[in-house]
Parts: structure tokens; C-alpha cells; sequence
């Protein structure tokens, strides 16, 4: 049986990002929730899920001595980042006066403009960006395979990544401006949006990285 590792760097929504993978494993995989950078590195998969500050995640991540265990597991293993998951990826963030991330990838995470206006519905642009929106694919990869491009997801966020390389996008979402709403490279691959909160199409990627090699 695989092991699937859902990092616990001390935030919150691990438990219910465990029971979406519960779920679709059905009894294949093993599920569990550590702190421990001998577990992860143990592990056949490892998730990365996040909600909240990127300044409180990072100091979380060291304080385990997480970090090195997760840029091993990057390399190695299929890997799947969860919104502040993906962020985190990135070289550096704008959020709590400028944190490093854990530098996997060149680029930065932004704060969407608090200058937009309204939308063409009228209704205000407010940040956080909450609630469902289209996510339409920018190419294949075996993750995505039955979900179709445009399929809404469900998201929670005030910051998003602008990674150097446009080659990494995967998925791509307009609220105030167009963003990088998911990213592959190699044997990663992360959201922006929740899989975990986005009913049949998130559980559908789930099943799908379970199912996925890595390559």
C-alpha cells in the first residue's frame, strides 16, 4: 500500500485536504498527516495543502526543519501544492513585508490591485478573491484528464504567483487580472484554487495524482 503524506506545518485545513484523499484512495493508500521530515521522506506522495500567511507557513516549515525534506520530496515523488502549498513554491512573496518562499521556482506572489472597479456584472472586485471561477487549461497533463478547461474550482486567496518561466503554467484564471491559477514541472503540480472544496471536479484531481507516476 502507498503511502500519501499531507504536510503539517502547523495551519489550518489539513484535516479536511486528508479526508478528500481518504476518500478517493478507498482503502489503496494510506493517508497521513505529519510534521516529521523522516515521514515525508518515507512517503510515496506527498501533499502540501496551505491557508493563511506565507510569513507563518515558512516559520512553521523550519521550525520542524521541514524544509530540506520538502525540497527533497520535489524532486523525487509526485508532489501536489494547495494554494499557500503552490505559493510557498515560488522564490519570494509579497505578503507580510516580504518572505522568502521556499525558492523551488524563480518568480514572485503578488497581491491582486485594490484598484479594479467593479466586474461586468457590476458587482465590486474584493479581495480575497472567494468563491468559484473557470480555470481553463493551457495543456495537457495527466492530472487534468477529465476535467475539462473552463471547469470552475473554488477559491480562497489575496495573492497569487507570477512564476519567471511562463512555461511552468498550467492553468490559467481571470479575476481582476488574468493569473496563474495552476502549475507542472516535472513530478509537481500545484493549485491555487481548493480541490478539497471544489466537490466531483476536485476530487477527480485527487484521484487522478494518486493514480499519477510522477512523469
Amino acid at each position: 500500500m502507498q503511502r500519501v503524506a499531507v504536510v503539517d506545518y502547523g495551519g489550518s485545513n489539513l484535516r479536511s485536504v486528508a479526508k478528500a484523499l481518504e476518500t478517493v484512495a478507498e482503502g489503496a493508500h494510506e493517508v497521513v498527516v505529519t510534521a516529521q521530515p523522516d515521514v515525508l521522506l518515507s512517503a510515496d506522495r506527498v501533499v502540501f495543502p496551505g491557508q493563511g500567511a506565507i510569513g507563518d507557513c515558512m516559520r512553521g516549515l523550519q521550525k520542524n526543519d521541514l524544509l530540506p525534506a520538502l525540497r527533497e520530496c520535489l524532486h523525487t515523488r509526485p508532489f501536489f501544492g494547495i494554494c499557500l502549498g503552490l505559493q510557498s513554491l515560488m522564490a519570494s512573496s509579497d505578503e507580510d513585508g516580504g518572505t522568502a518562499g521556499i525558492g523551488a521556482y524563480a518568480g514572485q506572489v503578488r497581491r491582486f490591485r485594490s484598484d479594479a472597479g467593479p466586474g461586468p456584472d457590476g458587482n465590486p472586485r474584493k479581495i480575497p478573491h472567494m468563491g468559484w471561477n473557470d480555470v481553463t487549461w493551457l495543456r495537457d497533463h495527466p492530472i487534468i484528464h477529465g476535467v475539462a478547461s473552463g471547469t470552475r474550482f473554488y477559491f480562497v486567496h489575496s495573492y497569487y504567483v507570477v512564476p519567471d518561466d511562463p512555461a511552468l503554467a498550467l492553468g490559467r484564471t481571470d479575476y481582476i487580472d488574468p493569473f496563474v491559477s495552476a502549475l507542472a514541472f516535472g513530478s509537481v503540480f500545484a493549485t491555487q484554487f481548493h480541490p478539497e472544496k471544489s466537490a466531483a471536479v476536485g476530487l477527480r484531481l485527487l484521484k487522478n495524482f494518486l493514480a499519477w507516476n510522477g512523469h
